[in-house]
């Protein structure tokens, strides 16, 4: 079976040529890398966290990620989790997941290791409505366009329904059984202010106040201390819609051999000039 695309021609465009374009276009962006991902290398990296918004938004910033992506050693699989917008459902996808670039095939065989091993579930249904994993696809696609065919990922949803220390460890054991080097791709936005996103949480110097409780919470996630990451959510309410995955991601890698940069951070607000609602944008890069 095939998950075909949800949010293609709204988040990204439909059509081949012009989401190449739309793409390149998000590299030369004043507010992107500057210029397109260069030979594939050596270098290996562990995660990264991506925002999922439409690409005219988000998307420059997405590409600092997947530009590290690209130029970095091909892993046997990118894990790509996200957040689940449409109900306290975790689960995996076993189809293949279709964009105009083509088919991207799931590891099937890794899929169902760790079904049995966490008891997390299958649900197709969810998937097919979720936005935050297939937002990632088109980058992760063109960033391996030169070995496409070799790409293999597990979809993800991550929500309040599991126990994520439990699933960390299930995971780390489907990970030793299998052999297989990943990478994380964490599908997650930061800050959604404003009355459209039921959070106001200060009316005045909305935009230094915003990069103020945002720096706060991309600080404690780059030294991946999850329950500091925890505390920081209760304390300020801060709205990072992708919370689980990053609690996922504090607490698989190993902090004693991780390093983690901010590549870029920006919002919709200082894009539109408007901050009545805005929505924030982070690349980070573990490595």
């Amino acid at each position: 079976m095939t998950r075909n695309p949800t949010v293609a021609g709204t988040f990204y465009e439909s059509d081949f040529n012009k989401l190449n374009k739309q793409i390149e276009d998000c590299f030369y962006s004043k507010n992107g890398p500057g210029d397109l991902p260069v030979k594939r290398g050596t270098k290996k990296i562990q995660a990264v966290i991506v925002p999922h918004a439409g690409y005219p938004f988000s998307g420059p910033c997405a590409a600092w990620a997947y530009k590290e992506i690209a130029e970095a050693k091909l892993p046997d699989l990118f894990v790509v989790i996200g957040p689940n917008h449409h109900g306290n459902v975790s689960c995996v996808s076993l189809e293949e997941w279709k964009t105009p670039f083509g088919i991207v095939k799931v590891d099937r065989n890794f899929a169902e290791s760790l079904i049995k091993n966490s008891g997390i579930k299958v649900n197709e249904e969810n998937h097919s409505i979720e936005h935050s994993v297939e937002v990632q696809l088109p980058f992760l696609q063109y960033a391996t366009r030169d070995i496409m065919t070799e790409v293999r990922i597990l979809p993800i949803l991550l929500s309040n329904d599991i126990d994520y220390k439990k699933f960390v460890k299930d995971f780390k054991k489907t990970l030793k059984d299998a052999k297989k080097e990943v990478v994380f791709i964490i599908s997650s936005d930061f800050t959604h202010y404003g009355s459209n996103y039921r959070y106001v949480p200060f009316s005045t110097d909305v935009e230094k106040r915003l990069k103020e409780l945002d720096k706060g919470a991309i600080d404690i996630i780059k030294r991946l201390d999850g329950e500091a990451f925890a505390e920081y959510l209760n304390k300020t309410g801060i709205t990072v819609c992708g919370y689980m995955p990053i609690l996922f991601l504090t607490e698989v890698l190993n902090k004693e051999n991780t390093s983690a940069s901010l590549l870029l951070y920006y919002t919709s607000g200082s894009l539109t000039g408007d901050f009545r609602n805005s929505v924030s944008y982070a690349s980070i890069l573990l490595k």
